[in-house]
């Protein structure tokens, strides 16, 4: 394992990605919110796999809905939290190299791993990787962090006073290594780049849009809940507002989460 792969995985054996997404802040829950919405296009008691599901906060709720749910991360921390759901199978396991014959799922969900993996080729293992497994007309849910929202984020923590060659780079690139604490760094994606990969993958069909499209405005705000459903009510207006519209991709842009569903 690779010091990167060593320190993501020190990274999320010291937190928990539920508590992220259900109390840290407006914007995890929106981000919830607006995944679960996404997840109306499974169809009923469908195979899923959650791809660097960490401890399990969407395959849980996956398998409450009736899907029969296999979650599959390199944290072995994070595996062990997921474990006991006891509803759904959870494995340690790399994206790049899955455990599962082909054509076993009807859907992979891969909400984490592109993150983080900074390398295009490892990117497109991984994707390649996840098509295997998915049987004909199987569906693929995959989130990237936005390029232009997280040079936005950089500005604003710095009270907009300074742009800096890493800030100017992830822009230019979407590569960024973070060598001291905290998030370990990886890839930021563009929307059209987010699509040629999932082309470049051989799946069809695809769609780009924001997952929580506008919330980055909300990642500082504690969660409360006056305030999570009338920005939730903005969120889902916006959703139906530009969906079919063809800047809806160009606007994803401008999203914390790009979120991209294609079709094997």
């Amino acid at each position: 394992m690779g010091s990167h792969d060593e320190r993501i995985n020190a990274y999320y054996s010291e937190g928990n990605e539920a508590t992220r997404l259900t109390e840290q802040s407006v914007g995890g829950v929106l981000e919830l919110r607006a995944a679960r919405r996404s997840f109306s296009l499974i169809k009923p008691a469908s195979c899923v796999l959650d791809i660097g599901g960490a401890t399990g906060v969407h395959a849980a709720w996956l398998a409450e809905q009736g899907h029969e749910v296999t979650l599959v991360d390199p944290v072995a921390s994070q595996v062990e939290i997921a474990k006991a759901h006891s509803t759904f199978t959870a494995l340690v396991g790399d994206a790049r190299e899955l455990p599962f014959d082909k054509e076993t799922f009807d859907v992979a969900i891969m909400f984490g791993p592109l993150y983080h993996l900074a390398d295009s080729r490892d990117r497109l293992i991984a994707l390649s990787e996840a098509k295997r497994v998915l049987r004909p007309g199987g569906l693929i849910f995959v989130a990237a962090l936005s390029r232009l929202s997280a040079f936005s984020n950089s500005v604003l923590e710095s009270g907009g006073q300074s742009i800096t060659a890493g800030d100017v780079e992830v822009l230019r690139t979407g590569d960024w290594v973070n060598d001291g604490p905290g998030f370990p760094g990886g890839h930021f994606h563009t929307a059209a780049e987010l699509r040629h990969e999932l082309e470049n993958s051989g799946f069809s069909n695809i769609s780009i849009r924001s997952l929580d499209f506008p919330s980055l405005v909300f990642e500082s705000l504690k969660p409360r809940q006056e305030l999570i459903d009338s920005a939730d009510f903005l969120l889902q207006n916006l959703e139906e507002t530009f969906a079919g519209l063809p800047i809806a991709e160009t606007l994803a842009n401008l999203s914390p989460h790009i979120l991209g569903i294609g079709q094997k």
